[in-house]
């Protein structure tokens, strides 16, 4: 098996789930949460689960700030699906699915929908096989998010439960990434506008994210955070680009 990691814009994207219970369900808030629509079959629903995916998705539509990625939505298809190949591709052709999740606990099924999406060219992930070494398949990795940076961990499906572990001993090392990758994405830009050397931004840039006093302040919530890293960038870029 071959995993190259890549991003996926799932924004009004549509994504197949097959299957009801706590897996289909857990993956169901995972795409709603990236503002796919989501269409679930089963013929019953982990009812808790799947329902708080959807409701989920209200509130983040209701939180969110302009500009921010809206909230995806859940549709649930009260439906026994089917071992038939044929019937599987019926229902890609009706969804027209970015990617489709086999979720049941049915091999067969699951291996129906896994043909069809092939055979259509559709991108597939099966939660019941550890690995696939067919083209187009996927694996969901366990992430830590902390918006805009999102890193990502999988062990190709072998071990969901060290995945789990590694998540969560990154959790506190990643606090306030997010908000260093905006800070530093703004100063990438005020450097570029000053007019300064693309190897001196770099620089400038490369050493405020080592600095332990801007990572300090932004994980306090310190609202200084922004003037200790313009302290590091004169350190480096001097009066460069300086009107």
């Amino acid at each position: 098996m071959s995993i190259v990691p890549l991003g996926i814009e799932l924004q009004d994207a549509t994504v197949l789930v097959v299957g009801g219970g706590s897996v289909g369900a857990r993956k169901t808030r995972r795409f709603v949460r990236a503002g796919a629509t989501v269409v679930v079959l089963s013929p019953e629903f982990a009812e808790a689960a799947v329902g708080d995916a959807a409701d989920e998705a209200g509130e983040i539509a209701g939180t969110a700030d302009a500009g921010d990625a809206e909230a995806g939505t859940v549709e649930r298809v009260r439906v026994a699906p089917s071992d038939d190949v044929a019937e599987a591709a019926a229902w890609l052709d009706r969804v027209d699915p970015l990617l489709v999740v086999c979720a049941t606990n049915d091999e067969g099924v699951n291996e129906a929908f896994a043909a069809a999406a092939r055979d259509a060219g559709v991108l597939r992930n099966r939660a019941d096989v550890a690995e696939s070494e067919d083209a187009g398949s996927v694996v969901v990795p366990a992430t830590v998010e902390d918006d805009p940076v999102v890193v990502s961990v999988s062990t190709g499906g072998r071990s969901p439960a060290l995945s789990k572990y590694l998540r969560e001993q990154l959790e506190d090392d990643l606090a306030g990434a997010g908000a260093m990758a905006v800070l530093t994405g703004e100063i990438r830009a005020d450097l570029k506008n000053r007019g300064v050397a693309p190897e001196v931004r770099r620089e400038a840039v490369r050493t405020v994210v080592r600095d332990r006093g801007v990572w300090k302040a932004l994980r306090t919530g310190n609202t200084n955070a922004r003037q200790a890293a313009e302290t590091v960038v004169t350190s480096v870029v001097g009066e460069q680009g300086s009107t």
